[in-house]
């Protein structure tokens, strides 16, 4: 299997792949299909797998400093990376060792891509449960990475004991249609859309969490894993942002040693830095709170909440910072058309407002107060 040093040559070629057509794809938008085969001919599709199930078996340190550096050149097509295995680690998070064999398994032997279907905001997509299984009917919005994928990771809402069940469908099973009606201004090629179920029947082998099943202390970590992604997806736009405005910064402000350039560039490195930092010190907390398995405590997962809290309020605003400054030392000429380097502050613009700050904040402040953890939930 791949060492460290090659997963990072594969995701630097990517990324510089990726670089060279950022600027115009933004413009164009639609469907990622070309970018999407050279991420599975890439191998890193299977860089979480565990090698017991023909993976790469790697951190999740390392695949988050992946996810950053994918992000740093289209932070679009770096979700689409982040939510495949966002949906593998609902999988061995969430399902049992019979599932994981099977779903991860067949996911390296085929190559698969997986999408997201479960929104926990949207109750339209509702379950009937059966002896054999269930059936699903209804829609999902904003379904990341739906778009061209082979599986989606479902959650629709059981009214019996209000809660959801979350299980496994094929993207192309009988039943499902894949909307392509993601139109907002940033993050435009992240193969978002919304998923419609017309009696789609999940079988008791697909089903990860039946309804009226409380997840454990250790399944609830979904929820900073995904935080988590969005903290690498901030910084990666940052980092992305400044790396391009140094190309545009003119030579007569360089060769005259320009203060007020360097101040400026001194400020967004500062606000890059703690953020960085703090996502480093979150992700080995996160590693180490899963690498526990069973025996973690409420109070060790509400320790990785709070440091992935932290993490996420300074990426999000390094991100804004960053993104709408880098003009100020770019100079006129960088807002031509052709460069797109608006698409910084629109991605991270739009990818910012995934879920309110003021909430991770308000649980933040309530942990300073008084020691209390946020309550798991699907974003905290």
């Amino acid at each position: 299997m791949p060492g460290q040093e090659e997963v990072q040559a594969r995701v630097d070629r990517l990324a510089a792949a990726w670089r060279q057509t950022a600027a115009e794809r933004d413009l164009a938008g639609g469907h990622a299909a070309r970018e999407r085969e050279q991420l599975r001919e890439s191998g890193l599709l299977g860089l979480t797998i565990a090698r017991a199930h023909g993976g790469w078996g790697a951190p999740w340190s390392v695949f988050y400093d992946a996810l950053r550096r994918l992000a740093g050149a289209d932070s679009a097509l770096a979700h689409l990376f982040a939510f495949h295995h966002l949906q593998l680690a609902t999988v061995l998070l969430y399902g049992s060792a019979e599932q994981q064999q099977r779903l991860l398994g067949r996911s390296i032997e085929r190559g698969l891509f997986w999408g997201n279907a479960l929104n926990p905001n949207d109750r339209r997509a509702v379950a009937q449960v059966d002896r054999d299984g269930a059936v699903v009917h209804g829609s999902k919005s904003f379904c990341s990475g739906s778009v061209g994928s082979d599986m989606l990771t479902v959650s629709a809402w059981h009214e019996p004991t209000q809660t959801f069940l979350t299980g496994v469908v094929p993207s192309r099973a009988r039943g499902v249609t894949i909307e392509e009606d993601w139109d907002a201004f940033g993050q435009r090629q992240t193969d978002s859309g919304t998923v419609h179920f017309d009696e789609v029947r999940v079988p008791s082998a697909d089903i990860l969490v039946a309804p009226g099943v409380r997840p454990g202390v250790r399944a609830t970590l979904r929820a900073q894993f995904a935080q988590l992604i969005l903290v690498h997806l901030y910084l990666g736009i940052a980092e992305g942002a400044l790396s391009e405005a140094l190309h545009f910064v003119p030579d007569s402000r360089r060769e005259a040693d320009d203060p007020y350039l360097l101040q400026r560039l001194a400020e967004l490195h500062l606000q890059l830095r703690p953020a960085r930092v703090l996502a480093e010190q979150a992700a080995a907390r996160l590693e180490a709170a899963y690498g526990r398995g069973e025996a973690l405590t409420p109070r060790e997962r509400g320790e990785v909440a709070v440091a992935v809290i932290e993490a996420k309020v300074l990426a999000h605003r390094a991100a804004l910072a960053v993104c709408s400054q880098l003009f100020e030392v770019t100079g006129a000429r960088s807002t031509s058309r052709r460069h797109a380097l608006d698409r910084f502050w629109r991605n991270a613009r739009v990818h910012t407002l995934h879920d309110p700050i003021d909430l991770k904040l308000r649980d933040l402040g309530r942990h300073v107060l008084d020691g209390r953890y946020p309550e798991p939930t699907p974003y905290s």
